[in-house]
């Protein structure tokens, strides 16, 4: 057999053995992270708080997270992914579940701040982890099959927290947003414990492989890093092109989370009044983004291009949100325009990944990305805050959607300010 064709069937396995595992893990992480826009549509009217406390509330989430992400992220490089990669499953799980106690804004605020604490680390833990199994060449389809997780969460999640609202609702005297939280709770705290049995902290501890095996990952990963400039910790912070990369990934993930935290909320704004019926409807945008992600990411690796790959995406993505905003009150078209807005945010957020992870490597690797994904999911608190402070003042979400709009088409601009001859790899 031909070497690359070994090589193929060798990386095929390892793709296997992590990343479904790690995509389950992700799925459970994102889905605990926005199941609040779904309890929204009865907590609000439940507990009588307003939009802007609940875009507050959802957003408060990413200040824990953007103290503890690159301090989490230098402790997982320190002591390894098994161990704390299963460390953030179960303490977030334990915070998402106690979601159930929430009376008032104080207790909102502070659930939704631990959980932040809790799960920062996870994403760019996973995100470095990635880059000690495989060589840039092959990490665009990788990093799009992993962050799919995002679109299946709504595409399994939508319609589980639908039917939860509606089916749960009063079963031992608690709302049907109560359950909602515990249910989706139980996945990440069986997952994380799955972690600990599981998952390998590199390629030299995988028992799962032979000496030669271990010993031609590892030849790909030491000639990959030959290519790369920034390697130490201090780099992380002081290369002027992590901190381009976090105003991009800032500008792309208000996009993200104007679909997680407000697409419900978007869909019934069209005339669909059921719960169930809404959770039933966030399929087909979150199924459009799983097609785009894999077909993009393919494209990607094929042509070794990575700059107008995020780019194009992220501009469809933008001109989804105008449609929605255009045509809000006609729920075919507006499903078009969420559909195309879903699957745009998606596809540029797993193709930006591609950048960092071009010029960083080592220490430098663990704070950048760190660094990148702490700044840039700033927005999940700015976007969602600003949209429900919009939407109190002026009764309608379309200026807020139009601001996320805008921020995609900077960010996607910005992208194109990276050097191709550094980033295309």
């Amino acid at each position: 057999m031909k070497a690359n064709s070994v090589e193929s069937l060798l990386y095929a396995r390892v793709t296997r053995r992590l990343i479904s595992f790690l995509f389950s893990c992700y799925v459970a992480a994102y889905l605990d992270r926005v199941n609040v826009g779904f309890a929204k549509l009865q907590m609000l009217s439940d507990l009588r708080f307003s939009e802007t406390v609940y875009g507050l509330g959802a957003g408060i989430f990413f200040i824990g997270y953007f103290i503890f992400e690159v301090p989490s992220n230098i402790i997982l490089h320190k002591v390894g992914a098994r161990l704390w990669i299963a460390r953030v499953m179960l303490t977030w799980a334990v915070i998402s579940a106690a979601m159930v106690f929430v009376k008032t804004p104080t207790v909102f605020y502070i659930l939704r701040f631990l959980l932040g604490i809790a799960e920062a680390g996870f994403f760019p833990g996973v995100i470095l982890y990635l880059t000690y199994w495989y060589p840039a060449a092959r990490r665009a389809g990788i990093i799009a099959l992993f962050m799919t997780g995002i679109p299946i969460a709504g595409l399994l999640g939508g319609p589980i927290s639908g039917w939860i609202l509606t089916a749960m609702s009063g079963v031992r005297g608690l709302a049907g947003w109560q359950w909602l939280f515990l249910i989706e709770a139980l996945p990440s705290l069986a997952l994380g414990v799955a972690v600990l049995v599981y998952l390998d902290d590199g390629i030299a501890a995988a028992r799962w492989l032979t000496a030669d095996e271990k010993g031609l990952l590892a030849r790909n990963i030491a000639e990959d890093q030959t290519h790369v400039a920034s390697h130490s910790l201090l780099d992380g912070f002081t290369n002027r092109r992590v901190w381009l990369l976090s105003t991009i990934y800032f500008c792309l993930v208000a996009g993200l989370y104007g679909a997680g935290f407000w697409l419900p909320t978007l869909i019934r704004r069209t005339g669909v009044a059921s719960s169930l019926a809404i959770g039933m409807l966030t399929v087909v945008p979150n199924a459009a983004a799983v097609v785009a992600m894999v077909a993009i990411s393919r494209s990607s690796d094929a042509s070794r291009e990575r700059r107008w790959h995020t780019v194009a995406p992220a501009l469809m993505g933008a001109l989804g949100w105008v449609l929605t905003v255009r045509f809000g009150t006609h729920t075919a078209v507006a499903m078009v325009g969420m559909t195309l807005a879903m699957a745009g945010v998606a596809a540029s957020l797993s193709q930006f990944w591609c950048l960092p992870t071009a010029i960083l490597a080592g220490a430098a690797a663990a704070t950048g990305i760190a660094v990148i994904n702490s700044i840039g999911n700033l927005a999940g608190f700015v976007s969602p805050w600003v949209i429900g402070w919009i939407t109190d003042h002026t009764q309608s979400t379309d200026l807020g959607i139009y601001a996320l709009a805008a921020s995609m088409c900077i960010g996607g601009v910005l992208v194109l300010t990276m050097p191709a001859r550094i980033v295309n790899r």
